[in-house]
């Protein structure tokens, strides 16, 4: 009896209810996200779809817009001078990023052995990736190979006429690439860690199976850091893409257009001649480039490039 009396007290009082968060409580995560998501709204996302939106029309910083319409596509795809810009685009992307990257793996394959002074080597190959993309350096590059720079005394010392290398469309080209292969710090220092992560008992069994240096290079060491490959391979190819500063400060696109990349065919379309749409055309056939070049290397990857977390 006193237990059907202690059970219907415990019925009969109030079970308390759980106090109701409001949206901010259950989201505190997103105080901290704000103040990136409103950046990346107003100086990414905004200027983004404002860009493709401009693109369809003649849209100027003075005069506006007056038509719309697929115009500024038909003279991107029709336009020889722009197709000569996209042509020396890929041309110098072609040739940068992989001696970029063949340098960059050469070396930090050198750095990786215990030498002596290894940590002060490994420095001094860092730093042109840290100045290379100043207008500082791009100045002094533009000193040197000039008719009466350095590169043309040392060949004088030597009784060699050096030629006037950013008066010459091949060999400005060759200067504009040389820059940018010589900033190959960042990729080494990834490759580095890579080969840091390399199971040095797999040379070890090489080794007793009597391969070389060269065989144990080709076999061991490059088929285990094939995804860090892969990766610099997608960013420097990006990175190459949308090269500006070299070519605008050293040859400003000359001679002769041999150096005009599509980053300042666009540059000069936009703030030279204000015409924003045919820009935005320009940067948009661009970004498509890219984003079918990034999904073949994100294709090809399953045939060459090897995870050691996979079948």
């Amino acid at each position: 009896m006193a237990g059907t009396k202690a059970m219907t007290a415990q019925q009969q009082t109030p079970t308390a209810v759980p106090h109701k968060k409001g949206f901010w409580q259950r989201n505190r995560g997103l105080l901290f996200v704000l103040p990136w998501l409103f950046g990346f709204i107003v100086f990414k996302g905004y200027p983004f779809l404002s860009s493709l939106v401009y693109s369809f029309t003649d849209y100027n910083l003075f005069e506006g817009i007056t038509k719309a319409g697929l115009f500024n596509y038909a003279e991107v795809f029709t336009d020889k001078k722009i197709q000569r810009a996209f042509g020396v685009t890929f041309r110098y992307a072609f040739m940068t990023v992989p001696l970029k990257l063949i340098f960059a793996l050469f070396i930090a394959y050198i750095l990786n052995f215990k030498i002596k002074g290894v940590k002060i080597f490994r420095t001094i190959y860092y730093i042109p990736s840290i100045l290379g993309g100043s207008v500082a350096i791009a100045v002094l590059w533009k000193a040197i190979f000039k008719e009466d720079g350095i590169v043309n005394m040392i060949l004088g010392f030597f009784g060699i006429q050096g030629p006037n290398w950013l008066a010459n469309g091949s060999a400005a080209v060759f200067i504009i690439v040389l820059l940018r292969v010589w900033q190959f710090g960042s990729s080494m220092v990834i490759f580095l860690a890579a080969l840091k992560g390399v199971p040095q008992d797999l040379y070890e069994a090489a080794s007793l199976d009597g391969a070389g240096k060269w065989r144990q290079f080709f076999s061991i060491t490059v088929p285990l850091i094939t995804p860090v490959i892969f990766y610099n391979l997608v960013t420097q190819l990006v990175q190459a893409f949308q090269e500006f500063n070299g070519p605008y400060i050293i040859t400003q696109g000359g001679p002769r257009g041999a150096t005009t990349l599509v980053s300042l065919l666009i540059y000069n379309n936009a703030f030279k001649k204000y015409n924003m749409g045919l820009a935005s055309a320009e940067a948009w056939v661009l970004f498509i480039v890219l984003m079918i070049f990034t999904a073949i290397l994100q294709w090809s990857q399953k045939h060459w490039v090897y995870y050691s977390d996979e079948d």
